[in-house]
C-alpha cells in the first residue's frame, strides 16, 4: 500500500497527454504494415521474402537518420524546459539543414548499392532481382523520408506529439490504397451483392514498393509544412547556415545515438543474413513475426517518446524531483502495459501469423518464437523507458555500449555458433535475440537503480 499511496499519480495525465498520439500513429503503421505483409503474402512466400530479406537494411538508415533526430530531442525539449523558445526556432532550423543533408546523402548511398545488397544479405538467388528493384524505390524518396523522421521529432520535442500522428494516418491511409490498385491485378469484388470492377496494375512487390515511396513523399510534404507553420518551432525567420551553437550540443547527443543505432542495426542486418541462410521458409516466418512483434511494442515506443521529452524539459528546468517522480510513474506504467502486450502476443500468435501465411510450416515456425518473444516483453519495456529518458536528458554514451555490447557480443556471437556453426534453426536465432533483450534490461535496470542515469550537470 506504501508504494501505491508513493506514486507520483499526478503526473499520469501528462504522460498519458504525450504518449497516445504515438501509440496511435505506431499502431497506423504497424496496422498498414500488417496489410502490406498480408497483401504481398497472399502472392507466395517468394514475395513476402523479397520485402523481408532487405528489412534489416531500412532499420540500418531509419535509424541512423533518426539518431540525428535525437540530437535536436534533447536541445529544443531542455530549451523549452528552460523557458527559452527563441533557441528551439534556432534549432528547427539547423534541423531543415540536417534533413537536406542526411535526405540528399543517403539518397545517393541507397540507391547505388541497390544491385548488391541482396547478394550481401544471402538472399535467394531466385528473388534477388526483384529485391533489389523493391529497394531501389522505396529509398528514391530518401529526402522525404528524413523529413518525416526529424521534422516530426522536433514536434514531439515541444509537446507537440498529435501533428506527426496525423500526418502518419494520412500517410497509411495513402500507402493502403494505392497498395489496393497497384500489388493486384484488375479484378471483380462483389460488395454487399454488387459486384464492382476493381482496377490493377498487376505489379506485385514493385507495387507495393510505389505505393511506398508515394506515400513517403506525403508524409514528407506534410510534415515540412506543418514544422513551417507551427507557432513554437517554425524555422521562419531564422537562419539556416550551420549554426555551431546549436549544431556543437546536438551532435554530443547525436553522435554516439548515432553510433549506437549503426552498430546495433548492422547487426540486425547481420542477424538477418544468417536467418536468410536457413532458407525461405525460415525467412518468411522471421519477417512475419518480426511484422507481428512490432504491434506489441507499441505501448512501450509511445511511453518513450513521453520519457524523452519530459525528462527533457525537467532537466532544462532543473528540476531533479521530477525526473524521478517522472521515472517512477512511467515505469510502473510501462511494465503494466508490456505484461498485458507479451500475454496478448503469447494468446494470439497463431491466429496472427494465420493473417500473413497459408503455409503451415511458416505459421507453426513464427507461433513458435512469437511465444518465446512474448515472455521477454516486460523486460525489454524496461530499458525503453530508461533509454528514452537518457535521451532526452543528453546521456547517450551509457545506452551506446549497453546496445553494442548486447548485440555484437551476445546476439550475433551467439547466433553464429547456434546457426552456422551448430547449424540450429531460427528457434535458437530467436534465444539469443531475446537472451540480449534481458541482458538489456539488467544493465539499464542497475544504471536506474544506482542512480547514474540522472543528469550530473545540464545539458545546454
Amino acid at each position: 500500500m506504501k508504494f501505491f499511496k508513493n506514486m507520483p499519480w499526478h503526473m499520469l495525465p501528462m504522460i498519458f497527454t504525450l504518449a497516445w498520439p504515438t501509440m496511435l500513429e505506431q499502431l497506423m503503421q504497424t496496422t498498414v504494415q500488417y496489410m502490406d505483409t498480408a497483401m504481398v503474402g497472399s502472392l507466395g512466400t517468394e514475395a513476402t521474402a523479397a520485402i523481408g530479406s532487405t528489412t534489416t537494411i531500412n532499420w540500418l538508415i531509419g535509424s541512423t537518420i533518426s539518431a540525428i533526430s535525437v540530437g535536436f530531442l534533447a536541445f529544443i525539449s531542455q530549451s523549452k524546459g528552460a523557458g527559452d523558445m527563441s533557441k528551439t526556432k534556432k534549432a528547427s532550423a539547423q534541423a531543415v539543414l540536417a534533413v537536406i543533408v542526411s535526405g540528399l546523402l543517403f539518397t545517393a548511398i541507397t540507391l547505388l548499392l541497390s544491385p548488391v545488397i541482396p547478394v550481401w544479405m544471402q538472399v535467394d538467388v531466385n528473388i534477388r532481382a526483384v529485391a533489389s528493384q523493391y529497394f531501389f524505390i522505396i529509398y528514391a524518396p530518401m529526402l522525404f523520408r528524413a523529413a518525416s523522421i526529424i521534422f516530426g521529432t522536433v514536434l514531439r520535442a515541444v509537446g507537440d506529439t498529435k501533428t506527426p500522428m496525423l500526418a502518419g494516418i494520412w500517410v497509411n491511409i495513402t500507402n493502403v490504397v494505392l497498395n489496393f490498385f497497384f500489388i493486384f491485378k484488375t479484378r471483380t469484388v462483389n460488395i454487399y451483392g454488387f459486384n464492382i470492377l476493381i482496377p490493377g496494375a498487376d505489379l506485385g512487390v514493385i507495387g507495393a514498393g510505389i505505393a511506398s515511396a508515394v506515400s513517403f513523399v506525403l508524409g514528407g510534404i506534410i510534415i515540412t509544412v506543418a514544422l513551417f507553420r507551427h507557432p513554437l518551432v517554425s524555422p521562419k525567420g531564422q537562419s539556416f547556415k550551420p549554426d555551431m551553437s546549436v549544431i556543437k550540443p546536438c551532435l554530443k547527443v547525436a553522435f554516439p545515438n548515432a553510433l549506437q543505432r549503426f552498430a546495433t542495426s548492422l547487426g540486425y542486418v547481420v542477424f538477418a543474413a544468417m536467418v536468410n541462410s536457413l532458407g525461405e521458409i525460415s525467412t518468411a516466418a522471421h519477417t512475419i513475426a518480426n511484422t507481428v512483434e512490432s504491434a506489441f511494442y507499441i505501448p512501450g515506443y509511445g511511453m518513450q517518446t513521453a520519457a524523452a521529452t519530459l525528462a527533457g524539459n525537467a532537466v532544462g528546468a532543473k528540476d531533479e524531483k521530477k525526473v524521478k517522480d517522472l521515472s517512477k510513474m512511467i515505469l510502473f506504467v510501462e511494465v503494466l502495459l508490456m505484461i498485458f502486450s507479451g500475454a496478448m502476443l503469447f494468446i494470439f500468435a497463431p491466429n496472427l501469423m494465420g493473417i500473413f501465411s497459408k503455409d503451415a510450416k511458416v505459421i507453426e515456425l513464427g507461433t513458435f518464437v512469437l511465444r518465446m518473444v512474448a515472455c521477454s516483453e516486460p523486460f525489454y519495456g524496461i530499458s525503453i523507458i530508461v533509454e528514452g529518458m537518457m535521451q532526452g536528458m543528453g546521456k547517450t554514451v551509457m545506452p551506446f555500449v549497453c546496445n553494442v555490447t548486447g548485440m555484437w557480443l551476445i546476439r550475433i556471437v551467439g547466433t553464429f555458433i547456434c546457426t552456422q556453426l551448430l547449424t540450429m534453426g531460427l528457434i535458437s536465432a530467436w534465444a539469443c535475440m531475446i537472451l540480449h533483450n534481458l541482458a538489456m534490461c539488467v544493465m539499464f535496470s542497475i544504471y536506474y537503480i544506482t542512480g547514474k542515469y540522472l543528469p550530473k550537470e545540464k545539458f545546454l
